[in-house]
């Protein structure tokens, strides 16, 4: 194998971005090689994926998942080796042999695998928000402890990235930037009444009217909480305060994201809403690669819209504002309340605004701790599910 081939670990492969990431690999094999796949419970879609590329791993979340794997191999010509557990997702992720990791492990799950690569001064294409969101001071300081690569892949921080200049660790002050205005599409329900939000199925909140996305990442769209832990994670990416981040929707999701300068220049990236432009961005940066996406066609498009967030609808992205701003281990427990409330809704134990309330409810009885430890994260994260479900027994739950 070439010295110049970039061999890559893709840490939720058979989700979304992970089959966005093998696309654009597969347009470059002189560039890129898959050494290992990760995925939770989806052994359909990871045996199909093992005999198109071959990696040398494949981890499944628990054996039971990997034992089906195994079966689903036999007779099979790969010479892919099966593993399972926390453990081995963080063995493929720190390999010394991996130069780059799509970490694309959707919600807490990505934490420990994504810090993993970072100690071991991987090139880390984050597409895990919540590994910011969870542990942002710790996750920035093993980043420039190691000096492992950070690129945003989120295409709302990717815009950002393309649009500021190489040296902005250290704020936005200091390259004459005056904020970042983060878009958003608005979600599926941005001209709905928010007296019909009651009413709201998990079908309706997964029809995302531009992007195509997992169940999760759909549903926080939806509420807007998705644009609230993009707001945190920026905050950490560039290293500047809420105050310093807008959100603006903009309903074609055709610019990414913008940038102002003190002169009042704002620089903006553009692009068809497709997540391979920052995935290969991720993987060639500094230089740039064809992504396998069409050109943007602007006369086509013929017009760009932008509206201010109707926070009374969405107050999810009030509440990622706030525990950014109370600081310590406060946008934990939203990340944690969020996801329990997230998964009741698509089980349809828990009301479209009842997302909102039992997130809320949670962060109002939660006492917030110095974030010390990645171990103290983890244990934040699960006494907060707890509470979560307590109260998503005690005094939310419901059938539709």
């Amino acid at each position: 194998m070439s010295a110049d081939v970039k061999l890559v670990t893709v840490l939720g492969s058979t989700g979304s971005i992970g089959v966005s990431t093998l696309d654009v690999v597969a347009r470059h094999p002189q560039q890129f090689q898959i050494f290992a796949l990760t995925a939770n419970s989806n052994v359909k879609g990871m045996a199909r994926q093992i005999r198109e590329v071959s990696p040398r791993y494949a981890v499944m979340r628990n054996e039971a998942a990997a034992d089906q794997l195994r079966q689903l191999l036999k007779g099979s010509s790969h010479k892919t080796e099966v593993l399972s557990g926390e453990t081995a997702l963080a063995q493929v992720a720190e390999h010394s042999d991996v130069d780059y990791v799509m970490a694309a492990i959707v919600g807490a799950a990505g934490l420990l695998p994504t810090l993993a690569a970072v100690r071991a001064g991987k090139r880390i294409l984050l597409a895990n928000k919540e590994a910011l969101v969870m542990c942002g001071a710790l996750f920035m300081e093993a980043v420039q402890h190691s000096g492992a690569e950070l690129l945003p892949i989120d295409s709302e921080h990717n815009a950002i990235f393309q649009c500021l200049p190489v040296q902005h660790r250290n704020g936005l002050e200091p390259i004459g930037v005056r904020r970042i205005i983060l878009t958003a599409s608005g979600g599926p329900f941005r001209d709905k009444p928010f007296s019909e939000f009651e009413r709201i199925t998990p079908q309706q909140a997964c029809a995302h009217p531009n992007w195509s996305m997992g169940q999760k990442i759909s549903v926080d769209s939806a509420t807007m909480m998705n644009k609230g832990l993009e707001l945190i994670e920026a905050c950490w990416l560039f290293n500047c305060s809420h105050e310093q981040v807008d959100v603006l929707v903009h309903r074609q999701s055709v610019i990414h994201s913008m940038v102002e300068y003190l002169d009042g220049s704002v620089l903006a990236q553009m692009g068809n809403p497709d997540m391979r432009i920052p995935i290969a961005y991720g993987l060639s940066w500094p230089r740039r690669i064809d992504s396998g996406v069409s050109s943007l066609n602007l006369a086509e498009i013929a017009q760009l819209d932008f509206e201010p967030l109707d926070n009374n609808k969405f107050p999810c992205l009030s509440l990622a504002a706030n525990a950014i701003a109370a600081g310590g281990t406060t946008p934990v427990a939203l990340n944690a309340a969020n996801e329990i409330a997230v998964a009741a809704f698509l089980e349809e134990r828990l009301t479209f605004t009842g997302i909102y309330q039992l997130v809320d409810a949670v962060l109002q009885q939660y006492q917030q701790q110095t974030t010390s430890s990645v171990e103290l994260v983890m244990a934040e994260d699960q006494r907060v599910r707890e509470l979560a479900n307590t109260l998503l027994k005690t005094q939310f739950a419901r059938a539709f």
